[in-house]
């Protein structure tokens, strides 16, 4: 049994809400204990999310670039596909990323466990490893316990794989020619498009009337009608069941009142992902797997001295936004538990890595209208005019900007189309910092880019 010990900051896992803070902290003279299941930093991001599944993305695109070889004359065969060899890279990523970081831990002053954090009261939590348990007493506890892929409780869940099965460290799903995917949210589209990349037939099977949800309405229709080209998908189908054994199950799901069934080899859920709390957290008076209610300078209501950022609290499932929540977090630390950073949700990017891409920040066209009503302007650049797009054989997308008339501000930018993922950082900058038609005018972009779309619609509305 280790000794007990007081610190000044207690940190619940160590992925983007976790360990940006703790460093942070750390670097400002604080006592910093964090413990976290996988024993590195990361969290599901590096374990089988966003790192991961863009390595394997970034094959797929690879072997898709053989679709244009006639479109800039070129000859030459398609690339074969080595799915070992795409997950040995993967993993050569990954296990990089965890070489570096296990340095910087090392480097640090952090106390830093491999394990679990359990709530034992609202100052102190149990640190608990394969070897021993102590307590830690805490002036303030950050809960950064994250999210895992949700699963619909249907028989024959247990026939499903999930994202987590798809890119954790020495994956042995076998690769699939037509995988079905349940659900149609980015998870689902990424996936289905990716697989799609490298010769496969997906299925999407989505129990909404639009692919995902809560993206700006002409955004998602475009996403649709692009992918339905290369995808089977289905709308407002409701999942029932899953049986069969591997390499040969059926799918059956209702669809305006009936039963329809649909064969693949390989089933994949993707029905979004749900909080993970940490254990002790009723003690606190909150429910099990439920996202925790914090304030915009990530504190719980509650209790002032208790951070929630990142997956958690249910706001903005991103690791981009854990980390900025993180930071947030430990500035309001730092300042002594003060309201010194706030969190602005609507200022944080989402990008979709299908093909092709789709990007959002700000305001959705519904929720503008809704909000100023006929006091917006709506802009588009169509890709169609651009010479890079056209330089690249990908002509189809747009950049929708949407300003307030009266002082021109940027209220929400939504961009589809290739290299969206890129284009929404400006701009999510612009509306962080509240800039206007003008200032985005005058700014020079490169050329021949894409990004100079953003400067041509500003001028539109203010030349």
């Amino acid at each position: 049994m280790a000794t007990n010990l007081t610190v000044d900051v207690a940190i619940i896992g160590a992925g983007g809400g976790g360990y940006p803070a703790a460093f942070f902290l750390d670097k400002a003279g604080f006592r910093v204990l964090m413990v976290d299941p996988i024993g590195n930093l990361g969290g599901n991001c590096l374990a089988e999310g966003c790192v991961p599944s863009k390595a394997v993305r970034e094959a797929s695109l690879i072997r898709s670039y053989a679709k244009k070889y006639s479109f800039f004359g070129l000859l030459g065969p398609s690339p074969q596909v080595d799915w070992n060899g795409i997950l040995a890279h993967k993993d050569r990523v990954q296990n990089t990323r965890y070489e570096l970081h296990k340095s910087e831990i090392q480097q640090s002053g952090i106390l830093f466990y491999k394990g679990i954090g359990k709530i034992v009261d609202d100052r102190k939590i149990e640190v608990c490893t394969e070897n021993e348990s102590f307590y830690a007493t805490f002036k303030h506890l950050i809960i950064a316990t994250g999210s895992r892929p949700h699963t619909l409780q249907i028989p024959g869940a247990e026939l499903t794989v999930s994202s987590h099965d798809l890119f954790k460290l020495e994956s042995s799903v076998p690769f699939p020619t037509k995988p079905i995917i349940i659900g149609g949210g980015y998870i689902g589209v990424e996936v289905a498009s990716m697989f799609e990349n490298l010769g496969c037939k997906p299925s999407i099977l989505e129990f909404s009337k639009s692919l995902i949800g809560g993206f700006d309405r002409e955004l998602s229709q475009f996403l649709f009608q692009k992918l339905q080209s290369r995808i089977s998908i289905e709308l407002e189908a409701q999942v029932k069941s899953v049986k069969g054994k591997e390499g040969n199950y059926e799918v059956i799901y209702v669809k305006n009142d009936q039963e329809m069934s649909l064969f693949g080899d390989l089933v994949i859920m993707a029905t979004g992902r749900e909080c993970v709390s940490p254990e002790g957290i009723e003690i606190l008076g909150f429910q099990h797997s439920k996202a925790l209610s914090v304030t915009n300078t990530l504190q719980l209501y509650d209790f002032p001295h208790i951070y929630a950022p990142g997956d958690v609290n249910g706001k903005s499932m991103l690791f981009h936004s854990a980390v900025l929540q993180s930071r947030i977090t430990a500035h309001n630390i730092a300042a002594g538990g003060q309201s010194v950073a706030r969190m602005d949700w609507k200022s944080v990017p989402y990008a979709v890595f299908t093909e092709p891409e789709i990007a959002s920040v700000g305001l959705t066209e519904e929720e503008a209208i809704h909000m100023y009503g006929h006091r917006i302007e709506v802009i588009k650049y169509e890709y169609a005019i651009d010479a890079r797009a056209e330089i690249l054989g990908e002509t189809e997308g747009f950049i929708k900007l949407i300003f307030d008339c009266e002082d021109k501000r940027l209220l929400g930018a939504h961009i589809g189309g290739i290299e969206a993922s890129q284009l929404i950082a400006p701009l999510a900058l612009a509306l962080r910092e509240g800039l206007d038609a003008e200032a985005l005018a005058r700014v020079a972009f490169p050329h021949p880019m894409i990004s100079e779309g953003i400067n041509k619609a500003a001028r539109t509305f203010s030349p």
